[in-house]
């Protein structure tokens, strides 16, 4: 099962995933106001979930604004793609550039998620598609089960990542997406870091940009 919460001035969508274990992941905690920070915790109280893995399918600052606060909160240690770690390391500078005020240094990462390796918790298991273009080392996460991909900033409802960032690549983002999402079935769902869900399909067939 996917959650989503919407948080930050960035608009940034927040997922925790959970099974009938109780057992969850959050992915991309954007939570950055206290309010946003007491709405993720007060889902994962009242659902009675044990949040045990914290990653980031790429480390943008609008989607690492609550590492700091989660890995804390729950104990949890952070995972990413190795290829990202300069952006991590870069959150506060970052922050400050955009002028965003009081954003805490991320924690660093105890493991690094390598592409194609199963990412699991409770009875769930998560392929890791490797997606780079919009960042260096984006990943994305596939449930074959129950149909659905968290894309990160990768692939949106009739868009596609910004690549006129650091690390950005217009032509690289565009192979990710066909040689990485457009090969999964075409009903499956997906998970954007921004905005509404789509499918595959959809974007197959309406994407301007594909």
């Amino acid at each position: 099962m996917v959650h989503t919460f919407t948080f930050n001035p960035f608009s940034e969508n927040t997922y925790v995933l959970y099974d009938e274990s109780g057992d969850c992941m959050i992915v991309d905690p954007g939570c950055y106001t206290t309010v946003e920070r007491e709405e993720l915790r007060s889902f994962i109280e009242r659902e009675r979930l044990r949040p045990v893995r914290l990653v980031n399918t790429h480390c943008h600052l609008d989607h690492v604004f609550g590492n700091r606060w989660v890995s804390e909160t729950w104990g949890l240690s952070l995972e990413i793609h190795r290829g990202e770690l300069p952006l991590l390391q870069r959150l506060v500078d970052t922050a400050r550039m955009y002028g965003v005020p009081g954003v805490e240094a991320s924690p660093l990462p105890s493991r690094y998620i390598e592409p194609g390796e199963e990412i699991c918790f409770g009875n769930t298991r998560l392929r890791v598609l490797f997606t780079p273009g919009h960042s260096p080392a984006s990943i994305c996460f596939h449930n074959e089960l129950e149909e659905y991909v968290i894309a990160g900033d990768v692939l949106f409802l009739e868009g596609i990542g910004r690549t006129d960032l650091p690390g950005g690549d217009f032509e690289i983002l565009i192979s990710s997406i066909r040689q990485q999402l457009f090969v999964l079935p075409e009903t499956t769902l997906v998970y954007p870091g921004h905005g509404p869900t789509t499918t595959i399909r959809h974007e197959m067939e309406c994407n301007p940009f594909l």
